[in-house]
């Protein structure tokens, strides 16, 4: 294996089934080679205003999306495959998809995962936060932050640019897996 996938998800609610945006970006070297976003109608029509206030998406924009279930089948497994996944803050990203299959009845698969937010923990230091906005800030990439693309494509890019602070020449996924066990940052499985 010599990639990973940057997956993003924003929710409707606190509960971690109500997904309603999901991007996904293929990165191969650390360059993104294609990319993955659909709303996604969640179980309940229901947004609260503050989610609303800061990912700016409104029950209007998913009454008509598909559910998480549909897309999961026919759109989000063969992007993903077996392709390793990587989140900011991945503890929330994972619990949102394994909520979402969970709640349409769909067997959680083994998909191996790490955090780019323990990744840049542990290579940078002295940074006043480690949040995703501070990070892009950090590198001077400018983005559109909440949505669930540009945030999953954020979060590749901070993968690599920690690769090359630490100067790594990681070329392939077992490069970066050795670079994310010298900082101490666990490779997980969904």
């Amino acid at each position: 294996m010599n990639d990973f996938i940057a997956i993003d998800f924003e929710t409707a609610t606190h509960a971690r089934k109500s997904a309603i945006s999901i991007g996904l970006v293929k990165y191969r070297d650390f360059k993104p080679i294609s990319s993955y976003y659909s709303l996604i109608r969640p179980p309940r029509l229901y947004i609260l205003p503050y989610f609303t206030e800061i990912h700016g998406l409104t029950t209007e924009d998913v009454k008509d999306a598909p559910n998480f279930g549909d897309i999961w089948e026919q759109e989000i497994r063969g992007f993903i495959n077996d392709t390793p996944l990587a989140a900011h803050n991945a503890s929330f990203d994972m619990s949102v998809l394994r909520a979402a299959l969970e709640h349409y009845g769909i067997a959680v698969p083994g998909i191996a995962y790490f955090c780019s937010l323990a990744l840049a923990r542990q290579t940078l230091h002295g940074l006043p936060s480690y949040s995703l906005a501070t990070l892009a800030e950090h590198f001077g990439i400018t983005y559109a932050a909440h949505n669930a693309l540009a945030d999953a494509k954020t979060c590749g890019k901070i993968i690599g640019l920690c690769a090359k602070e630490v100067q790594t020449t990681a070329k392939t996924f077992e490069a970066v897996t050795d670079m994310l066990c010298a900082a101490d940052v666990e490779m997980n499985s969904l």
